[in-house]
């Protein structure tokens, strides 16, 4: 999800009870359904955790927010209250019984969304903490409590500047011997339990691997690993692989391979993803190395068929909606895209009808294109119902070939659609929003299509005012280019044009405050010249709901 930004309420103090009660609640909740008063967080320092049972980087984020908060918590001054995005009261009862912080009763949906509102939040897990007179002291929390946990504490600017000084120097320090050794221990053990000293590891490039030994995203990279770490061997090169394995069996977690370089310093945080792609070949890690296979990358992108991106060994093929076989050669020449999407993903399923929308209007005009899914459903069951509702293609359900892909086009979330243009070769990784903002007239998704929808937008606000004011607010508000936001007038979506005020983050469509401009001028003009019949305006009326 976006990056929530720094906002003026950064610079106001907010009444922590104004803002979390309701008329008829004063009192927030425990997961045991004990009442606590709100009045009780006078003096403390409060975190509002923006998160969801459905979101997958919050589950990931709690555990690591409630490792925080237990050490924090026992010194009486730090509170965190959960403001949840869950659909139910269900999700929000399962969810919150793992969190032993307060909570905004599930059924107070207006001051959820309220507190949604007045701190602009853009995406979850959201993290805002608040100091003991209810000024945002950061809306940077997740970011804050990932990188430096219980240290970050009390989260003040000038705690987080001593933190970002002291982790400099320590870069600037950071040798192998700084990294793996400890008071009680200068080795590290091979795989027959002989001790090695970490002396004899300096000069080295060593890889840092951690894993956890049941976690399935490990179970599938170690292998791979262990053929780049004996290919290297063989050929003598100056490479060492430290194992340190983690004890939580997180679902969610990715296996993490950090390179130290032969002077001790770190050279990249993470290279998996690279020796997944690219085998032996990642070696030595360096950033030449990385260039080098960026180049090679572009050319073989450049070279890319439809053939080339979907067909692996015998898979050679896709499902339709009966269960049969679909030649890939059967595609080639369309406009294809490539829908990672799944049914436990909210977000997926908010998309999915927008996305059959613009597929039936394309397809109704005899394109020659095409759609197919590509799951992370966990089990056959979901991927059937969820393809059920589906008018496409798709890869069969745990096809080897998913994981390739994802790893290619790089999806780090979902829902994800990536278009390959009639050539086979990759037009655009950015098509979901291109459907949400366009629809079908996105089709066929090419730098040139969308330069010429840009030019329709661009002549479509010629006329219109720059500024305008409106009876449903009380600034100023300026004709400003918006991708995608929700008119606070008619409360529908609106695309590319608003009339914004940026400082209330409030947003009206163009013909919603446009017509409201066009009725003050007409009464201006009634009172000052009554036989003229007024102004006219481009757009209609939007009704209000």
């Amino acid at each position: 999800m976006a990056d929530a930004q720094t906002t003026d309420t950064q610079t106001v103090s907010h009444d922590i009870h104004n803002i979390l009660s309701s008329s008829e609640r004063d009192f927030l909740i425990r997961n045991d359904g004990e009442q606590v008063k709100i009045e009780s967080l006078k003096g403390k320092k409060v975190g509002l955790y923006f998160s969801a049972s459905w979101c997958g980087p919050c589950k990931r984020f709690t555990p690591v927010l409630v490792e925080v908060y237990n050490e924090i918590s026992s010194k009486g001054d730090f509170e965190v209250v959960f403001v949840s995005a869950d659909k139910d009261d269900e999700a929000f009862k399962g969810y919150f019984s793992k969190m032993p912080w307060l909570a905004i009763p599930f059924s107070d949906s207006e001051t959820r969304d309220g507190l949604d509102e007045l701190f602009k939040v853009r995406g979850i897990p959201y993290l805002v903490i608040l100091d003991e007179n209810g000024k945002v002291l950061t809306d940077s929390g997740v970011e804050i409590i990932r990188e430096y946990g219980v240290e970050g504490y009390p989260f003040t600017e000038e705690k987080i500047k001593e933190m970002k000084e002291e982790e400099e120097r320590a870069k600037r320090e950071q040798s192998l011997k700084s990294i793996l050794v400890t008071k009680s221990r200068d080795y590290v053990v091979s795989s027959d339990g002989k001790k090695i000293p970490v002396s004899e590891l300096e000069g080295k490039t060593v890889g840092l691997y951690f894993s956890l030994q049941l976690n399935k995203y490990c179970a599938e990279f170690t292998p791979q690993l262990i053929k780049v770490y004996e290919k290297l061997k063989e050929n003598r090169e100056n490479f060492e692989i430290v194992l340190i394995s983690l004890d939580d069996n997180e679902e969610s977690f990715k296996e993490s391979l950090v390179i130290i370089g032969p002077d001790g310093k770190t050279l990249n945080s993470n290279v998996a993803e690279a020796v997944e792609e690219h085998g032996v070949e990642a070696f030595p890690f360096t950033p030449e190395k990385f260039a080098e296979l960026a180049e090679i990358e572009k050319a073989k992108e450049a070279a890319q068929t439809l053939e080339s991106v979907l067909v692996s060994g015998d898979r050679d093929f896709v499902i339709g909606k009966d269960g049969s076989k679909i030649p890939v050669s059967d595609l080639v020449g369309k406009t294809i895209l490539l829908y990672f999407s799944a049914h436990w993903c909210p977000p997926c399923r908010a998309f999915l009808p927008k996305l059959t929308e613009a597929y039936h209007k394309i397809k109704a005009k005899n394109e020659p294109f095409e759609v197919i899914f590509i799951s992370s459903d966990r089990d056959q069951a979901s991927f059937d119902e969820f393809f059920s509702g589906m008018p496409w293609l798709a890869l069969p359900f745990g096809d080897p070939r998913k994981a390739s892909l994802s790893r290619k086009f790089k999806v780090y979330g979902i829902p994800m659609l990536v278009a390959l243009g009639p050539t086979g070769r990759t037009v655009t990784k950015e098509a979901r929003n291109l459907i949400s903002v366009h629809g079908a007239d996105a089709y066929p998704f090419t730098e040139e299509h969308l330069k010429n929808i840009e030019a329709k937008y661009e002549e479509m606000a010629k006329g219109w005012p720059e500024k305008v004011k409106h009876a449903l607010h009380e600034h100023e508000l300026v004709r400003t280019r918006r991708t995608i936001y929700n008119c606070d007038g008619c409360d529908e979506e609106g695309h590319m044009w608003s009339f914004y005020c940026e400082e209330c983050d409030f947003d009206l469509h163009p013909k919603c405050a446009l017509e409201e401009d066009k009725e003050t001028k007409d009464d201006d003009a009634k009172e000052e010249k009554p036989s003229k019949e007024g102004w006219i305006c481009d757009g209609d009326v939007c009704p209000r709901a």
